[in-house]
C-alpha cells in the first residue's frame, strides 16, 4: 500500500497553471500531510508547503525542531527549517524572491494575523482561494486510503468489543472513556481521532455531549461514539448504543427504529444519485415512526485524514455521489430527559459505484 504524492502534487500544480496562479501555500496540517506524508501539528509555529508554479518547485517550511522528522517522512525533500527566534515571513519573502501576482491560500485556514503578515512582505499580490480544489481532491479516496481507514476501523471495533465488557453499574462515564482510550493505544492506535463520547441515561439525548461524573444505573442507555487515528494518518468514527441491565419496551422500540434507519441509509448508498438521497431515505424511517422531531442533524459526514471532511451528507445536498466517496451514516433519536440512540457506520462508494460497508460491529441491541 502506498500513496502517490507525486500525482497529488501534479494535480495541484496543474490547477495553478490553469488558473494563472504563481504560488500555492498550504498551511492546514492535514493538507500538508496529504501532499507530503509529513504529519505534524505545529501549534503556534509556522509550517507551510509552498508550491511554486513559476519555478516548478516545492518547498516545505517546518519548525526547526521538526526538521529531522520531516526529512524522514516528507515526500518533498526541499525542507526549510525555521527556528523560534526567526521571522517566518521574512524567510518566506527571501525564498520566494521576485514578483508574485496571484497567491493561492486556504481561505478558511488563514487568520487575519497571517494575512496581514503576508500582505506586508508581498504588498502587490492578490490572494485566491485554493481550498475548494484541495477539498475536491481529498474527497475521492483511493484503495490505499481505504486500506488505512479499514485498519483504523478494525482497531476501534476491537476497542468497542473489549471496552463494553468493563461497563458496569456504578462506573462513571469518564472512567469508561479512560478505559476505552487506554485500549486504543494498547491495540495499536496513535490515539483517539476526537474526544471519546460516553453518555449514559438521559445524557444520551445530547448528540455531542461530554462525558462527566454521572454513574451508570440499571436501565440506562449507554451511547459510545469514538474513533482512532493510526500512524499512517487515517481515522475511524463509529457509534453504538447499549442498554445497561434491562431495557424497557420504549427503549427497545426507539433502538429498533434507529437500527432500521441506519440499515436503510447504508442500503441506499450508491454512485449516481444526489447525496441527499441517503439522508432522506434514513430520515424517512424515523419520521414515519413518529420520532422526526427528535432527529434534527445531518445523516453523516466525510471521513479520512480528518474525522470530519467533505462531503456533508444532508437532506439539501444535491451533489451527485460518485466512486471514491467515504462517509458516515449516523441517524439518531434524541429525546430530552429520556435518552437517545445513535448507530454510526462508515461506508465507501467503491470502484463499481456500490456502497461498501467498512464497519462490521453488530447493530443488534446488546444488553450489558
Amino acid at each position: 500500500m502506498s500513496i502517490d504524492y507525486r500525482a497529488r502534487l501534479d494535480a495541484l500544480q496543474n490547477h495553478l497553471k490553469e488558473n494563472n496562479m504563481d504560488i500555492a501555500m498550504i498551511m492546514t496540517p492535514a493538507n500538508v500531510f496529504y501532499y507530503t506524508g509529513f504529519n505534524s501539528e505545529p501549534h503556534e509555529r509556522f509550517m507551510a508547503l509552498v508550491v511554486d508554479n513559476r519555478k516548478q518547485e516545492n518547498i516545505l517550511f517546518v519548525p526547526a525542531l521538526d526538521k529531522e522528522i520531516a526529512a524522514n517522512e516528507s515526500f518533498i525533500k526541499n525542507i526549510v527549517p525555521i527556528s523560534d527566534e526567526e521571522d517566518p515571513y521574512a524567510i518566506l519573502q527571501e525564498k520566494l524572491d521576485g514578483n508574485i501576482a496571484r497567491f493561492g491560500l486556504e481561505m478558511k485556514k488563514v487568520s487575519m494575523f497571517q494575512h496581514q503578515r503576508l500582505a506586508s512582505v508581498f504588498p502587490d499580490t492578490t490572494y485566491e482561494d485554493i481550498q475548494p480544489f484541495i477539498n475536491g481532491q481529498r474527497l475521492k479516496k483511493s484503495r490505499s486510503e481505504i486500506a488505512y481507514t479499514q485498519k483504523a476501523i478494525d482497531i476501534i471495533e476491537k476497542v468497542m468489543a473489549e471496552g463494553i465488557k468493563k461497563a458496569k453499574v456504578g462506573m462513571s462515564e469518564l472512567e469508561l472513556a479512560a478505559e476505552l482510550e487506554f485500549l486504543m493505544k494498547k491495540f495499536g492506535a496513535e490515539g483517539p481521532s476526537f474526544s471519546t463520547i460516553v453518555l449514559s441515561g438521559e445524557k444520551a439525548a445530547l448528540p455531542h455531549g461530554t462525558p462527566g461524573n454521572r454513574k451508570f444505573q440499571n436501565g440506562d442507555f449507554l451511547l459510545i461514539d469514538m474513533g482512532v487515528t493510526i500512524a499512517e494518518g487515517y481515522c475511524s468514527d463509529i457509534t453504538r448504543t447499549f442498554v445497561i441491565g434491562e431495557a424497557t419496551e420504549k427503549q427497545k422500540e426507539i433502538y429498533e427504529i434507529v437500527r432500521k434507519s441506519t440499515q436503510t441509509g447504508v442500503d441506499a448508498v450508491k454512485a449516481g444519485v444526489p447525496l441527499k438521497t441517503f439522508d432522506i431515505e434514513a430520515r424517512n424511517v424515523i419520521e414515519n415512526s413518529g420520532y422526526g422531531e427528535y432527529f434534527n442533524n445531518r445523516i453523516g459526514h466525510g471521513l479520512g485524514i480528518e474525522v470530519h471532511e467533505e462531503p456533508s451528507v444532508h437532506e439539501n445536498n444535491e451533489q451527485i455521489a460518485e466512486s471514491g466517496l467515504l462517509f458516515t451514516i449516523e441517524p439518531g433519536i434524541y429525546i430530552p430527559d429520556f435518552g437517545g440512540v445513535r448507530i454510526e457506520d462508515n461506508v465507501y462508494i467503491n470502484e463499481n459505484g456500490e456502497g461498501e460497508l467498512l464497519t462490521s460491529f453488530p447493530r443488534e441491541l446488546q444488553i450489558l
